[in-house]
């Protein structure tokens, strides 16, 4: 009888923490963002808070439905080119949010949205070979 060869035990090790870290930031990343359909509500607190930082109404309404959109699209399987623009335009925003925040005098609160984003960033850089878009490369 032929043995199969064995996996590396610590190859199997990194992978699977790989995988896990993806799923778990994944997941948050993206429940953070199914709270932005409050957005949608006219919420008083949600209204102020836009108006506090100094946004517009109407782009509260449009993170309301960009930002669960782009949740849903992180969390399907498939689709690279569209999760590549829902990590930019969320990175964007968290990133934006982070300055209003500080601008507006919230001192450490400024730094949730950050924390968000390093959620996104450890998404982005351990997401699976089946959720990144190919890059073609030119012949030589």
């Amino acid at each position: 009888m032929i043995d199969a060869p064995r996996p590396d035990p610590h190859l199997w090790r990194r992978l699977m923490a790989r995988k896990i870290a993806y799923w778990i930031s994944t997941v948050l990343a993206a429940t953070m963002l199914l709270f932005a359909l409050s957005y949608l509500t006219g919420n008083p607190q949600v209204v102020d808070g836009f108006n506090h930082v100094g946004y517009p109404q109407h782009l509260r309404l449009v993170l309301g439905v960009a930002k669960p959109a782009a949740a849903i699209v992180l969390l399907l399987p498939g689709l690279p080119l569209l999760k590549e623009w829902a990590y930019t335009g969320v990175a964007i925003a968290w990133f934006m949010a982070s300055i209003a925040h500080w601008q507006a005098g919230d001192g450490p609160r400024a730094f949730a949205p950050l924390v968000l984003l390093v959620l996104l960033i450890v998404s982005y850089l351990t997401r699976p070979p089946s959720r990144r878009l190919a890059v073609a490369t030119a012949p030589a």
